[in-house]
């Protein structure tokens, strides 16, 4: 499995007007593009699909702070940030084993987060992050 590679400062949700996002507040220090779930105290935790009781996905933080603080977490829509140019479109995104990490195949745990995708113009492309807030991995 492969991580893909995220630049933290270009970390941003593209078309913030049709995408989702809500506010969380961090158990821990996070970064901005670390895959983030919601621990038991209702807090934003680093997701990991090798670490029991973390193997859930959420959505991806759209800024860093720490333990206490308020983190934006993008649940459905695009992201800049992330390195998928060398990845086919539509290719899916997982929840890697590398804590707050996406990879270009299933971890530990089959964990989906999103899929890779074409902006408009045809260029360039970019992750569509999906997180499913129902579903319970175990």
């Amino acid at each position: 499995m492969a991580d893909i590679a995220v630049t933290a400062a270009q970390v941003a949700a593209l078309f913030p007007d049709r995408a989702e996002i809500t506010t969380l507040i961090a158990a821990a220090t996070i970064t901005a593009g670390q895959a983030v779930y919601q621990n038991t105290d209702g807090k934003a935790a680093v997701a990991d699909a090798n670490a029991s009781g973390a193997q859930q996905f959420r959505g991806i933080a759209l800024n860093g702070g720490g333990a206490g603080q308020a983190i934006d977490v993008l649940i459905r829509g695009h992201v800049a940030g992330f390195t998928v140019s060398g990845m086919n479109g539509d290719a899916i995104a997982y929840l890697s084993d590398t804590a707050g990490a996406l990879g270009t195949t299933n971890g530990t745990m089959t964990v989906n987060c999103g899929r890779v995708t074409c902006l408009p113009d045809g260029n360039l492309k970019v992750l569509y992050i999906c997180a499913d807030w129902l579903r319970a991995w175990s």
